[in-house]
């Protein structure tokens, strides 16, 4: 009896152990799936960013510029590899902090008005590059830059704090898109070493990383196959060296791809975006009508309704001469349609100093007239209006033209709550502007694929002129202008010291932005301008002086100014000579005039 009660007994007692040990498995396994379940993808996102952040900063710190050049270049390239990762997230949530760390060599100039001018040593990755790299080493510039650069790094990885929604994704893959199609194709960021080819192959890898972490958003498992594969298919494709990579085909059968298939995942997740920035949400194209968001260039935001029939209406008081003083100028007298909105003049009048810039792509730019001075294509309108030896009018006296007609004042008063006011004036003749982007040139329809038509000579050219020759570090595709992808928030200046005349013998003696502020580090500098419809807006540069696209070249192949033996101590070209063959310059000019609308003035979309 004992003996059985002893075997009952024991018998409970391990039922009730292996009850204890299943209910601690179990409670073992719930916890541990709470606590995947409460790591978020941002937190997965905030860890995969860290991580480059960290290791990118680690690298720098390992630096000893007492050391040899070539452990200091193995962790220079480590370095720059992790931010170069770090960089799809990294540029889309620190934007001021990533382009003080990755900008050129160069001095950053801020100027908010006389009393107010910041001159700052530049910090990061090129400057690093530039010293750490180059045969004359600046010992005191590279210790400070891996200084700073690296506590930088730390200051942005001590303060993730990514509060993502879904489009934010979005928004951030498409500007690494943008961003590789538009400079990093370029060596915008990498002139010593060349690397940006590679370099935009990390960034791509870590867009795959990104949907790797949202990859249960698909509900479409296809797509994100899809986009897997595209992705391993570019970063083959860039695994090449600089000079043999056509860019032409990379942008044609991978970065419309890519946007395509971005468009597709936007639908698959249901996304709503709250607003557009500079590029449309639903773009799939970097060269077409439908790509940018023409609001964004705009200081008068809030009213686009009806903005066809203003922009119609602003194309009459374009054209409209009795807005000048002597009713004799209009602004179409100095921007004629079929010279690409130019003059073909090399000054309008012996009184004007410089050259007549086109108006076409004008509309896309943060910044107008030749030294940036003002903000707005509206706040131009009032420096022609006001501008002596232009309208030499006032603001009073373009009201009192409107109001006086009354197809204008009716018009006026249909489509502008205040009616003829001076800023809605200056608003219907800027809408009228910036809708003067026609993306219909043989090079937008061929890249787009509605064409085949372009040579190899002039395929050579765009990538000759994306890569070798440099042009594309200033003037970056697609607009082709100095407006900075992938943000187009800032347009940018240049000093390259052009000459008086085209016998290249004596600095010109315009100062451009110098001008404005008296800041000794910006003289000579002017707007990049857009090369687009180039081959009708001769004669070039800022003051005229070269006639021909020829002249224009064996400009920039003798290394602009200081390559003419000019005193240009501030110049910004980012080489001393390009040592471009006459083919190669010719290829270039081809390409170059590839960039005629076929409609210019036309309101067709493409």
């Amino acid at each position: 009896m004992n003996i059985h009660l002893n075997f009952i007994f024991k018998a409970k007692a391990y039922t009730l152990s292996v009850c204890l040990l299943l209910l601690s498995i179990s409670c073992i396994n719930k916890e541990k799936n709470n606590t995947e379940e409460t790591i978020t993808k941002t937190d997965k996102l905030e860890k995969l960013y860290s991580n480059h952040l960290v290791m990118a900063y680690k690298y720098l710190d390992s630096i000893d510029i007492t050391n040899n050049n070539g452990t200091n270049k193995k962790y220079y390239l480590n370095s720059r590899m992790h931010f170069k990762k770090s960089e799809p997230i990294l540029s889309y949530i620190e934007k001021e902090n990533y382009k003080s760390l990755n900008s050129p060599n160069l001095l950053r100039i801020q100027e908010e008005d006389p009393t107010d001018i910041k001159i700052n040593q530049p910090i990061g990755y090129q400057v690093v590059e530039e010293n750490l790299l180059s045969e004359s080493m600046d010992t005191l510039a590279l210790s400070r830059a891996l200084k700073v650069t690296s506590g930088r790094l730390k200051l942005i990885e001590n303060n993730i704090d990514l509060s993502f929604k879904d489009y934010h994704v979005l928004w951030l893959v498409r500007d690494a898109i943008v961003r590789i199609a538009s400079t990093g194709l370029s060596n915008f960021d990498s002139p010593i070493l060349g690397a940006s080819l590679n370099e935009s192959g990390y960034a791509l890898g870590t867009l795959n990383d990104v949907f790797t972490i949202y990859q249960n958003n698909f509900k479409n498992k296809d797509l994100l196959q899809k986009w897997k594969t595209e992705l391993i298919n570019s970063q083959k494709t860039l695994n090449t060296d600089f000079d043999s990579l056509d860019r032409y085909e990379y942008i044609k059968n991978h970065t419309n791809k890519q946007l395509e298939l971005l468009k597709a995942i936007q639908e698959d997740w249901s996304i709503e975006f709250p607003l557009e920035l500079a590029l449309k949400n639903n773009t799939t194209s970097l060269f077409s009508k439908n790509t940018f968001n023409l609001e964004y260039f705009s200081d008068y935001k809030s009213d686009t309704a009806h903005l066809n029939t203003k922009i119609d209406l602003g194309k009459q008081l374009f054209n409209d001469k009795r807005f000048s003083i002597k009713n004799d100028m209009s602004c179409a007298t100095c921007h004629i349609k079929e010279k690409a909105f130019t003059d073909e003049k090399i000054t309008f009048n012996k009184h004007v100093k410089r050259n007549t810039p086109t108006l076409t792509y004008s509309g896309l730019q943060k910044s107008f007239f030749l030294d940036n001075r003002s903000g707005s294509l509206e706040g131009q309108i009032v420096g022609v209006v006001t501008n002596h030896d232009e309208f030499n009018a006032d603001l009073k006296h373009i009201i009192e033209v409107v109001k006086h007609d009354k197809n204008y004042a009716k018009a006026f008063d249909t489509l502008y709550a205040r009616g003829a006011t001076d800023m809605n004036i200056r608003h219907s003749i800027a809408s009228y502007v910036r809708s003067l982007n026609e993306f219909s040139s043989k090079f937008d329809n061929n890249i787009n694929g509605k064409e085949n038509t372009l040579t190899e000579v002039e395929k050579r050219g765009f990538n000759i002129f994306m890569g070798k020759a440099s042009c594309a570090t200033c003037h970056f595709p697609p607009l082709f202008n100095g407006t900075v992808p992938p943000n187009f928030s800032e347009s940018e200046l240049e000093i390259i010291g052009v000459p008086e005349t085209k016998e290249n013998k004596k600095l010109d003696d315009d100062l451009g932005r110098y001008n404005l502020f008296k800041t000794e580090e910006r003289k000579g500098a002017f707007k990049t301008p857009t090369i687009r419809n180039i081959e009708l807006t001769t004669p070039y540069m800022h003051n005229g002086v070269y006639e021909t696209l020829e002249q224009v070249m064996d400009f920039y192949n003798k290394g602009g100014g200081s390559g003419l033996g000019f005193n240009v101590p501030h110049q910004t070209l980012p080489f001393d000579n390009l040592d471009l063959s006459e083919d190669e310059i010719q290829a270039i000019i081809a390409f170059m005039r590839t960039l005629t609308d076929n409609h210019l003035g036309e309101n067709e979309a493409l």
